[in-house]
């Protein structure tokens, strides 16, 4: 029981990052779980490649039906794919509230775009990853349509056993790169790039030929290499995924599909990047929470979890299942805390109507208890708190932040380690 509230949790926290494996060698793997709270759809992400000189398909992007009609008949393309704008996966397969079923269309007619436009804009797109009531498509992407006649599969990452970029590539692409993993790991080829040298020219060979490309093909996709890694280095990413990278029955080495991780901490410098950021599928207390860099995951129980650290926020949602109760949230102050940062989190849990109980579990190593004390007991006066508290601090200055709470005259509850405030949290429930 306790493992499938921390999956769910790791699950809801990552949406949307992508969580792959990096091939310390070919035999052994480490799963590594980069946290992304920046959103691109499809088109820009093709649309920074294309910028870095990264060959992708041809494409147009709508906002109505008559401009995806239009955008078709520029191409003036053999083949039409019409993807439908959302972030969630399983598109191909999602079916709207028009009645279209599939969220990705392939016509050679560019006079039906329009039609299959228009009943996907404006709808609700509903896939394996979407609420239950879908997600309502605003764009679409009109691209150029192109046969694949092998796949493989291409990524840069940071990779912190190697301090420093490292290539993955697999001539196995358009699959499951675990699974390739797990049931082929001598198709895993590896290239450490020196970060002041950048991707050297044999190194780009060698793994263009890993891959298997072959001739005239093999210095096209060691260019296509480069140029990532340019691109890599441009926009501060932690990962550049492509899969497939792939060759068409024309000659070209193509960027079919990608996803693009990127380092918070340098937003201060890709603020064009980041103005790109697609928040309207994000839970809106995510989103808010986001803005006091406080980390918000909402879950269906009733007792609100207010913890430092997303390893001590499971091992609180755990405790309290193991106990009888069920975690309503998980909600991260991370370390550089303040007094506003704990009133504006207390804003959030109070404002869930499903909260009937507040657990604050801190543990002070770089967090200050007196900081967090004085949120506290600020937050209970002002919001006029109506909910059982229970307050469990360890560690920096807590004797102080003890102090506090006990002459507050607040009715809180404070409690000696995890396992008793997880009990009194759940029990201040059962009492009502």
């Amino acid at each position: 029981m306790a493992a499938s509230m921390v999956s769910q949790a790791v699950v809801r926290g990552l949406r949307g990052a992508s969580t792959k494996f990096l091939f310390l060698e070919k035999s052994k793997l480490a799963r590594v779980c980069p946290r992304r709270w920046l959103n691109l759809q499809e088109y820009q992400s093709k649309k920074l490649m294309r910028d870095s000189g990264v060959t992708v398909q041809r494409f147009f992007v709508a906002d109505t039906a008559s401009d995806a009609l239009e955008a078709a008949k520029r191409l003036n393309a053999r083949e039409i794919v019409l993807k439908a704008q959302i972030l969630a996966g399983g598109r191909g397969k999602g079916v709207f509230d028009s009645g279209l079923k599939g969220g990705v269309h392939l016509t050679k007619d560019p006079n039906v775009v329009g039609d299959l436009a228009s009943k996907m804009l404006g709808y609700n797109l509903t896939t394996k990853q979407t609420p239950k009531e879908g997600v309502k498509v605003k764009t679409v992407m009109v691209a150029e349509a192109l046969d694949i006649t092998r796949e493989t599969y291409f990524a840069i990452l940071m990779d912190r056993s190697c301090n420093g970029p490292v290539m993955v590539g697999s001539p196995q692409g358009g699959m499951d790169i675990e699974e390739v993993a797990a049931t082929t790991p001598e198709l895993i080829f590896k290239e450490v790039i020196d970060i002041f040298e950048g991707v050297q020219d044999d190194q780009a060979l060698r793994m263009a030929a890993n891959l298997g490309f072959k001739g005239p093909l093999e210095r096209q996709a060691a260019d296509q290499i480069k140029r990532l890694y340019d691109l890599f280095l441009k926009v501060d990413a932690t990962q550049v995924e492509v899969n497939p990278l792939g060759e068409t029955p024309e000659g070209q080495v193509v960027c079919f599909d990608a996803k693009i991780n990127f380092d918070d901490n340098a937003e201060f410098r890709q603020k064009d990047v980041f103005a790109m950021d697609d928040m309207t599928e994000s839970d809106p207390t995510e989103t808010e929470a986001a803005k006091y860099d406080l980390k918000y995951i909402g879950l269906d129980g009733n007792i609100a979890c207010f913890v430092n650290g997303a390893g001590l926020a499971m091992a609180t949602c755990d405790i309290i299942d193991l106990h009888g109760g069920k975690p309503a949230n998980f909600l991260d102050l991370g370390g550089g805390v303040k007094e506003n940062q704990v009133y504006q989190a207390f804003k959030l849990l109070t404002a869930d109507p499903k909260v009937e109980a507040i657990l604050v579990n801190i543990f002070g190593g770089i967090v200050n208890c007196a900081i967090i004390a004085k949120g506290i007991t600020k937050a209970c006066r002002e919001l006029e708190l109506k909910v059982p508290l229970v307050v469990r601090l360890e560690g920096t200055n807590v004797e102080e932040a003890k102090r506090i709470l006990s002459e507050s005259g607040l009715p809180i509850t404070a409690a000696n380690n995890l396992d008793d405030a997880a009990k009194k949290a759940v029990a201040s429930i059962a009492k009502k």
